[in-house]
């Protein structure tokens, strides 16, 4: 009964939030799916980076995060499966956050360094972590909102309904 009301919730989230939440959609959409095919153009963003990271599987690891940002970069960007996917990268994004700005906090960051000060602590962190907060915040208020009026969600919803 519960598993059904959690699956209701998030197989039908409202659509009729303004429609200019398709920028948000664009905004996090955008940087997630290029941020998936940086991974397989650049090594350093991809297998290199979550070998540093000490990852197992890196490449393998690199691969299916590359995969999961641009299929589910580019629907989130057309507004399908919307609450599924935002809860995907919310929680993408808090693995990211744990798995590479506390190295920065303890000042052991296998990552090359931020490129000013500061470089390691509490600061270094509120600094690095602006883009991983930006996108959990704005997934966030899409998970609860919905993808707005101008969305493949609310179209198919629509098409249900007539």
């Amino acid at each position: 009964m519960l598993i059904s009301k959690i699956w209701q919730w998030f197989a039908n989230p409202p659509v009729d939030a303004p429609g200019a939440v398709i920028l948000l959609r664009l905004m996090a959409g955008g940087v997630f799916f290029w941020e998936g095919i940086l991974k397989f153009v650049f090594a350093n963003q991809g297998p290199g980076r979550f070998t540093k990271l000490g990852f197992p599987f890196p490449e393998l690891t690199a691969n299916i995060v590359g995969v999961g940002e641009i299929a589910l970069g580019f629907l989130l960007i057309f507004g399908l499966f919307t609450r599924f996917i935002t809860f995907y990268f919310i929680i993408q994004m808090i693995v990211a956050v744990l798995s590479t700005k506390i190295y920065i906090y303890l000042g052991i960051n296998p990552l090359p360094a931020p490129p000013a000060p500061p470089i390691t602590g509490f600061w270094a962190v509120l600094h690095e972590i602006r883009s991983d907060y930006a996108q959990i915040m704005t997934c966030a208020f899409m998970l609860i909102v919905g993808p707005g009026r101008l969305s493949l969600d609310a179209f198919f919803r629509k098409g249900r309904h007539e």
